[in-house]
């Protein structure tokens, strides 16, 4: 059995698809809430603890959990501008993932949003262009949120920064051969006194 990489196991959000597909296929994982509690007779054991929320916060838990992440970190903002300025305090690379992440959340959403007023365009008989163009935007949303979300774990599992390919190429070039400088013209000779004189 091969070992697993970033790029083939089940990410935060495949995990919330799954969870959501519990109360109905197909479902959106931003829709669902999720709600824990225990037996009546073992009720007083638990103190009669419950806990519920949404299903997203709960896979992003559930995969930290599965995969050793950190799970002390708070979640990543939803808003867009919020988001934005958490790429200048998110030093982690957890949290740098988590932002990628939540991007990619936003993006869904804002693909919803597209195709709903791609159908409006097309209920209203708007010109044909106009349901295009936000078909073709919605398609392009979900394509890049599909990237981030491979490319997010990248982020929590990066190299170190002195062993990059790009930068060992790098120096292997620097400390190989002086860098060469531009081949300088050759001066034009001075015309000599007589010869100006004769001129």
């Amino acid at each position: 059995m091969g070992v697993a990489t970033f790029s083939d196991t089940p990410t935060a959000h495949d995990l919330a698809r799954a969870l959501a597909d519990q109360l109905r296929l197909g479902a959106a994982p931003r829709d669902v809430t999720v709600h824990f509690g225990v037996r009546r007779l073992a009720a007083a054991q638990y103190d009669y603890r419950s806990r519920g929320g949404p299903v997203t916060a709960y896979a992003q838990a559930l995969h930290a959990a599965l995969y050793g992440l950190p799970t002390d970190t708070e979640p990543p903002p939803t808003a867009l501008d919020a988001l934005l300025q958490a790429t200048h305090t998110a030093t982690a690379p957890e949290q740098q993932t988590a932002v990628l992440r939540q991007v990619a959340e936003q993006l869904r959403n804002a693909a919803e949003i597209l195709q709903r007023y791609q159908y409006r365009a097309q209920w209203d008989r708007f010109p044909d262009d106009v349901a295009e163009q936000l078909a073709d935007a919605h398609g392009r949303a979900q394509q890049i949120a599909e990237a981030l979300d491979r490319m997010a774990p990248a982020f929590s599992d990066r190299p170190a920064k002195g062993s990059a390919p790009g930068l060992r190429a790098a120096r292997g070039r620097s400390s190989a051969a002086p860098a060469s400088s531009s081949p300088s013209r050759p001066e034009r000779p001075a015309a000599s006194r007589s010869t100006r004189n004769s001129l």
